[in-house]
């Protein structure tokens, strides 16, 4: 009975022809595949929205709302020139939409205490949180 002495290598599984098949389908596809955006019939597709009664933002406040007083008593509802009737209509169509909305009211150094005044009655009247520059919350103290 002959005896073996050496062992024989391990086989192995070579891989590199499964390798070049999956980078041939990988081509395929790329090639295969359109890159472009969708034709103008499926952008304007004809759709009938629903109508909620009572829409509301589902988000907070981004940020609050300013209120310049100028010198010469113009108001200024972030960057846009109002009356004090339309800062109530805009708070207040504002108020619907964010519960907790806030807004700043600030007022030039020259400029007459009752119109600033004036300014913060009409955003209590809304029912809109006011904060006001720390040297008119000072003066508030005394």
């Amino acid at each position: 009975m002959p005896l073996k002495l050496n062992q024989d290598d391990q086989t192995s599984i070579n891989l590199t022809p499964m390798i070049d098949i999956v980078f041939l389908l990988i081509i395929f596809f790329m090639l295969g595949t359109q890159f472009s955006e969708p034709s103008e019939s499926e952008r304007n597709i004809a759709l009938n929205l629903p109508k909620v009664a009572n829409g509301k933002a589902l988000t907070t406040a981004p940020r609050k709302r300013v209120i310049n007083v100028v010198e010469n008593g113009q108001i200024m509802l972030d960057q846009e020139v109002v009356s004090l009737q339309q800062l109530e209509n805009n708070l207040a169509a504002a108020k619907t939409q964010y519960q907790k909305l806030g807004v700043v009211v600030r007022g030039d150094a020259n400029s007459r205490y009752e119109d600033v005044a004036q300014v913060i009655a009409a955003c209590r009247r809304v029912d809109v949180a006011v904060d006001l520059p720390v040297r008119v919350a000072q003066l508030r103290q005394y």
